[in-house]
C-alpha cells in the first residue's frame, strides 16, 4: 500500500462498471460487473465497504436468462439500481463479450439493506433482449426521470449504438415498443440527466477492460428533449459521432467510464470506475466533482477545492491548522491552534491536477509537508522548503457532509490529529482513515482572509532567554520606545490564558514574571495592532 499514491477513497474500491450511487437510510450504495452482481457501500463517501454477498447468492440466478442468452455463466456486466414505485429496481445485463446476444433484466427490492428482515431480492424477468440479428444490444441499462415524472430506459453499446425508451414505473418494464436513437459510432455506458432547461447524455468511447491500456474516455451532448438529439458543444449531433469530452486520462486515472451522477445537498458526485496506472491497471471506483459553466455545460474535475487562500478547521476540535509558532521557518510543526486570525493560520492551496494540492502558509511560503517524507502511521506534519516531493502534495476527497479529507500522496495514510484531541498545540500527522471527526477538515469561505482581516506581523521582537526559568523572560521591542501600549498575553497548551499584563509604551523592554510550571507555552505580544506569536520553553 505504501507504494501506491493516494487515492483518498478507502477501502476496498477495486469495481467495474459502477451503477449510479442511490441511498437507503444512511448508506450510499453501488452496483457493478461481477458474479452475481457485485455491491459495495460506504455511510462517508470516503470509505467503502463490499456488500456482504451477492445479489444473486451462489450464482443462483434466474432460468430464463440462459434461454436469452446460451453461454451466460452469471457474469453480470454494468447494473443500474433506480427507486421507483417503493421499490429498488435492479437492472441488469446478461451477453457474452463480442456478441449481441443479450438480455437486461429485472430485480426488486424493498431495501438495500441485507440486515433487514424485509430484504430479498424479487426476479422481475427480463426487460428487452436482443439476438444476433437485432440492430441493437441490449446491455448497458441506465434510468432517469424527466420533466413530467416520465421514467425512460436508455441502453446500447457500439453494437448499433445507444438508445432510449420509456419505462412504465408501475412494473418498472417497456411502456411501448418506441424507441429513439441518441448516440451512435464507438459508444457504451449512456447516462442521461436533467439539469435546468436540459437533458445530458454522457457516453463513453474508445476500448474498455484494457487495463492500464484502455483508451476509455468521456463525452456529453444535451437536448432539449429527453428523446434526443443530442448535441455536442459544436453543434454535432451525437448520432454522427459528435460529442464534447469531459473526462479522459490523466495521471494515474487511465480509461475513466461509465458515469452516473448522484446529487445531494447541492452537489454532484460523478461515480466511474478507472484504470489506476499506479497499481497495475486494476479497476477502482473514482468519484469526481460535476459543475456547470456559464453556458449550462457540465464540468468534471477531480478537484474539490477552488485554488486560493484559507483557514483550515478540525471538525472535531474546531481549531485550525497553525504554524506553530508563527515564525514560518523551516522544520517548524503544523499543530492545531485557536483560531486568531494570524497568517501562519492561513494557507494557501495550489491545484496539481487529479485532485491534488500544494498547501503552503501564507507566513513565508513554506509547504506543508511530512517529516522525512515518511508514508508510516504517526508521521507529523512540519513547514519545509518547497521541493515537489510527494510527501509534500495531499489528494482531497469531499465527504457527504461537506468536510475534507486529505490524503497524503506519499502512500493513502490521511491527516489527522492525533488521538482526536482537541488540545492546543498537538500536532497533526498521518493515519490509517477510521471515519473519525478529527480526520475531517472545513475551510473558511475564499476571500474572507484578506489582509484587512489579518493583523500585521510585529517585528523586530526578541524572547530571551529560552528556555525561561520559572516563566521569568525578557521582551525586546528592537530598541523602539514608541507605537503604543505592549501587551502580553501567555497561553498554555490547552489554550488557556494563564499570564497577561499591559506594559507602558514608553518601555523598549519589558520583564516578564509569570511564574509557569514546566512546560511548552506559547507567548502572544501586541504592539498597536501589530502581533507576534512565539513558542517558549519553561523550565
Amino acid at each position: 500500500m505504501l507504494s501506491i499514491k493516494a487515492h483518498a477513497l478507502q477501502g476496498l474500491t477495486g469495481v467495474h462498471d459502477p451503477s449510479t450511487i442511490v441511498k437507503d437510510g444512511d448508506r450510499y450504495w453501488i452496483f457493478a460487473t461481477g458474479q452475481g452482481i457485485y455491491s459495495m457501500s460506504s455511510t462517508d463517501l470516503i470509505n467503502w465497504t463490499p456488500g456482504p454477498r451477492a445479489v444473486f447468492v451462489n450464482n443462483a440466478y434466474p432460468s430464463w436468462i440462459n434461454t436469452k442468452v446460451p453461454g451466460f455463466q452469471g457474469n453480470f456486466w454494468a447494473p443500474e439500481c433506480f427507486f421507483m414505485n417503493g421499490k429498488f429496481h435492479l437492472y441488469y445485463s446478461c451477453s457474452t463479450f463480442g456478441s449481441k446476444v443479450s438480455a437486461i433484466g429485472l430485480v426488486t427490492n424493498v431495501t438495500l439493506d441485507p440486515s433487514s428482515p424485509n430484504y430479498r431480492w424479487v426476479d422481475q424477468g427480463e426487460v428487452i433482449s436482443t439476438s444476433s440479428n437485432s440492430s441493437v444490444n441490449a446491455i448497458d441499462p441506465a434510468v432517469f426521470r424527466d420533466a413530467n415524472n416520465n421514467v425512460w430506459l436508455s441502453y446500447g453499446s457500439f453494437f448499433g449504438g445507444l438508445r432510449t425508451t420509456q419505462l412504465n414505473p408501475a412494473t418498472g418494464k417497456l411502456l411501448g415498443t418506441s424507441e429513439f436513437s441518441i448516440a451512435n459510432g464507438d459508444v457504451e455506458a449512456a447516462h442521461i440527466m436533467r439539469h435546468g432547461n436540459f437533458y445530458y447524455l454522457f457516453i463513453n468511447r474508445g476500448a474498455c477492460c484494457r487495463g492500464a491500456n484502455s483508451t476509455y474516455f468521456a463525452q456529453v451532448g444535451r437536448s432539449a428533449s429527453p428523446s434526443g438529439p443530442f448535441l455536442d458543444k459544436n453543434g454535432v449531433d451525437l448520432n454522427n459521432s459528435g460529442g464534447t469530452t469531459v473526462l479522459n486520462s490523466s495521471g494515474r486515472y487511465i480509461g475513466p467510464g461509465h458515469i452516473g451522477v448522484f446529487e445531494e445537498g447541492g452537489v454532484s458526485y460523478v461515480s466511474h470506475h478507472y484504470y489506476d496506472r499506479d497499481d497495475n491497471g486494476v479497476p477502482k471506483l473514482g468519484l469526481a466533482n460535476l459543475t456547470w459553466d456559464a453556458t449550462d455545460w457540465p464540468v468534471i474535475s477531480r478537484d474539490w477545492v477552488k485554488p486560493g487562500r484559507y483557514e483550515i478547521a478540525n471538525k472535531n476540535s474546531g481549531l485550525v491548522w497553525d504554524a506553530w509558532g508563527c515564525t514560518g521557518v523551516s522544520g517548524q510543526m503544523i499543530a492545531q491552534g485557536t483560531k486568531s486570525g494570524l497568517n501562519c493560520q492561513q494557507w494557501d492551496f495550489t491545484a496539481l491536477g487529479n485532485g491534488e494540492y500544494k498547501i503552503t502558509t501564507a507566513l513565508g511560503g513554506l509547504a506543508a509537508d511530512v517529516s522525512g517524507c515518511s508514508p508510516d502511521a504517526g508521521a507529523k506534519l512540519q513547514l519545509f522548503a518547497d521541493n515537489g516531493l510527494a510527501c509534500q502534495k495531499f489528494r482531497i476527497e469531499r465527504a457527504n457532509d461537506g468536510t475534507l479529507v486529505f490524503a497524503s500522496v506519499n502512500g493513502n495514510r490521511v491527516v489527522e490529529v492525533p488521538f482526536a484531541s482537541t488540545a492546543v498545540g498537538i500536532q497533526l500527522g498521518l493515519w490509517d482513515y477510521n471515519d473519525c471527526a478529527c480526520q475531517r477538515w472545513t475551510l473558511a469561505a475564499p476571500g474572507t482572509l484578506t489582509a484587512t482581516n489579518t493583523p500585521a506581523l510585529l517585528t523586530e521582537v526578541s524572547i530571551y532567554p529560552i528556555p525561561a526559568i520559572r516563566g521569568s523572560f525578557t521582551v525586546e521591542l528592537g530598541g523602539k520606545k514608541t507605537g503604543g501600549a505592549v501587551t502580553v498575553q501567555i497561553f498554555n497548551l490547552q489554550g488557556r490564558s494563564v499570564y497577561q499584563r499591559k506594559f507602558a509604551p514608553q518601555q523598549s523592554k519589558v520583564a516578564v514574571e509569570a511564574a509557569l510550571a514546566p512546560g511548552v507555552y506559547l507567548v502572544q505580544v501586541q504592539q498597536a495592532g501589530k502581533l507576534l506569536n512565539q513558542k517558549v520553553t519553561v523550565e
